[in-house]
């Protein structure tokens, strides 16, 4: 059975969220750099503060309405598997991307969109991840309004970026 009051659940989820997303921003600077030196260009940079904004803002947004009362239902374990599978995702799409993975939308011109381990499967698995998220780790602690508002918040981002790197991979492919 879930406590009522999940702080400590709470504590150590902000833990991995912090850590993750720091480790994620540094490998995406190292990325980026050996990425440059190859010639790859960087498209969307006008975009890109929104990510940081929504990713800063979904935890503070998550820690008000558990403060405000939100507590975990009978279905966390369900929420739980679901966020365990977008952290597989993330992983998949880092791995299989390698250093061209970036939190950023960068392409080497002349090299044709990855197509190898998830990415045989999926178009785009680090942003189902992400959308996944959104939803299961509000919802593991009852928080309704942050799986809303987040969810509605990365879907309206995602509404320009997808676009803007699918026409940037073509135009790396010389496609």
């Amino acid at each position: 059975m879930m406590a009522a009051h999940p702080w400590g659940l709470f504590a150590g989820f902000l833990a991995v969220f912090t850590l993750q997303r720091i480790s994620e921003l540094l490998l995406s600077r190292r990325n980026l750099e050996r990425l440059r030196a190859r010639g790859a260009r960087e498209r969307g940079a006008r975009h890109f503060p929104g990510f940081v904004l929504l990713h800063t803002a979904f935890p503070l947004v998550l820690a008000l309405e558990i403060h405000a009362g939100a507590t975990p239902g009978a279905a966390w374990p369900l929420w739980a598997a679901v966020w365990l599978v977008a952290q597989a995702l993330r992983l998949a799409s880092m791995a299989a991307l390698g250093e061209r993975w970036n939190a950023r939308i960068v392409v080497v011109p002349g090299e044709p969109p990855v197509t190898r381990g998830i990415y045989r499967w999926l178009r785009h698995p680090n942003y189902l991840a992400v959308a996944l998220e959104f939803i299961a780790a509000p919802l593991f602690f009852g928080a309704w309004a942050t799986a809303l508002v987040g969810s509605a918040a990365n879907a309206a981002l995602m509404t320009v970026r997808i676009p803007e790197e699918e026409r940037a991979l073509r135009e790396a492919a010389g496609l």
